[in-house]
């Protein structure tokens, strides 16, 4: 028991209050089949040094984008993050704040919170946000729900060109909820139009749709919108929130309900996380969204304060009247996401956009003009393209690796039918001299 932090008396006073004679009786309703009989490799303590040095032979294990260059994207983004980020993160009354359920001692937490809120309005067009979600997938899994609460209908329609883990906690959620989803084909790399307009009736709740999608292609968001409204149904549209910086926002294309995942700024891609989600929506459907949304008011004296106005959980009402059991809001990455894009405001953001779309386009283009290598889908794109190949995806990516270059996604993974394609992703942290070399590393395979 060297590893419980009570010492031999302190367990000795708990078992004599509990009225137990040892910690054996105490665990004598665990079968004995069912416990562990070996004794657990733990290796002895060590010292601080020690330990630093362990740790550090450990992390070097990892393969990292300081060491590598690497063209994955799929959800999980590279890009610069100002050195100002991390520092303002590191105030301790910011990393040590925890759900600030006091507002009179929060008020520092809940600005932070409402700043986020307010530039996720002004980025996507929508009259309300809240505070942040955990992922930009389960985001869509909620704003799914919101939209069957919305309309009273229980059917959705879920392109194939929205990620596909996105589409598993679209299943995860929604099935058990008795909600059917039904997904839509696409082609040339976007939702096919025409079935999704046979799709379309008066019992679906909400079209929903990722723009750019997981392939990078940019979808007919006004022309889906206009589809889905005219059945009352909604448009539910997941973002990447650098794009928007070029393009029209999802208020502009008619959308009810944006999500999004907010990593690409202020957060680095931490091997898969903890990133954070957004949602935001229009003003009638404002009451239905889950979590905390925090509002800006005036105390006794006139004071701008700021207080959680609407908390549409089941921590604060009736299980059967909440949205959803959110019990967090990842402030932390959702300060990161606004310490950043605060510091690159309007100009630093359309330029930042801007940055990917040129130099996506142009690896997109340099690696087309290879043998054997063409543009897979005709349309455009934001900072994520597919390329097919005449030779091996497992082949390219593991010589590119002997060059410290980590290559495309191999989509066979999620769609079988594209087992000759690697879906790249370019942004700005890629200098021609980097893209130049993957191509050059592409062009000596055989």
């Amino acid at each position: 028991m060297n590893y419980v932090p009570n010492t031999v008396d302190q367990q000795e006073q708990i078992l004599t209050r509990i009225g137990v004679g040892s910690l054996e009786e105490l665990f004598a309703d665990i079968p004995e089949s069912v416990r562990r009989q070996a004794q657990l490799k733990i290796r002895e303590g060590l010292s601080e040094l020690e330990l630093v040095k362990y740790m550090g032979r450990l992390a070097a294990e990892n393969k990292t984008v300081e060491e590598y260059t690497s063209y994955l994207g799929a959800g999980a983004y590279e890009h610069f993050i100002p050195s100002y980020v991390d520092q303002l993160l590191l105030r301790s009354e910011f990393y040590t704040a925890y759900t600030p359920y006091q507002p009179e001692i929060s008020q520092g937490t809940l600005q932070a919170i409402y700043e986020f809120q307010t530039l996720v309005c002004e980025l996507t067009g929508m009259d309300g946000a809240n505070a942040s979600m955990y992922d930009g997938a389960s985001a869509l899994a909620e704003a799914a729900l919101m939209s069957c609460d919305a309309t009273r209908r229980k059917k959705v329609l879920v392109p194939q060109t929205i990620h596909p883990e996105y589409r598993e906690v679209l299943r995860t959620y929604l099935l058990p909820r008795g909600v059917e989803i039904l997904e839509i084909p696409y082609q040339e790399g976007a939702v096919d139009s025409e079935a999704l307009e046979k799709a379309l009736n008066t019992e679906v709740a909400a079209v929903l749709i990722q723009s750019p999608n997981f392939f990078g292609m940019i979808e007919k968001a006004e022309e889906i919108g206009q589809m889905a409204h005219a059945k009352g149904g909604l448009l539910v549209m997941a973002v990447n929130p650098v794009s928007l910086g070029l393009l029209k926002s999802p208020g502009e294309l008619g959308a009810d309900i944006v999500v999004g995942e907010g990593q690409p700024f202020g957060n680095p891609l931490n091997f898969g996380g903890p990133y954070l989600g957004f949602l935001a929506c229009r003003e009638k459907y404002v009451r239905r969204m889950p979590g905390r949304i925090v509002g800006a008011t005036k105390d006794k004296n006139g004071k701008k304060g700021y207080v959680l106005t609407l908390q549409a959980r089941e921590q604060h009402i009736r299980r059967e009247k909440a949205a959803s059991n959110i019990c967090s809001n990842e402030a932390l990455c959702a300060l990161a996401f606004t310490i950043h894009l605060s510091g690159l405001g309007k100009r630093g953001l359309k330029e930042m956009a801007r940055l990917n779309l040129q130099k996506a386009h142009y690896g997109a283009e340099e690696i087309g003009k290879l043998p054997g290598m063409s543009l897979a889908f005709q349309g455009p794109f934001f900072h994520e393209f597919v390329i097919k190949t005449e030779v091996s995806p497992r082949k390219i990516n593991e010589a590119l690796l002997s060059h410290k270059i980590i290559g495309g996604l191999e989509l066979s993974r999620f769609y079988p039918e594209l087992d000759q394609h690697l879906l790249f992703c370019v942004t700005e942290t890629k200098t021609k001299e980097d893209i130049d070399r993957l191509v050059a590393g592409m062009g000596e395979i055989k």
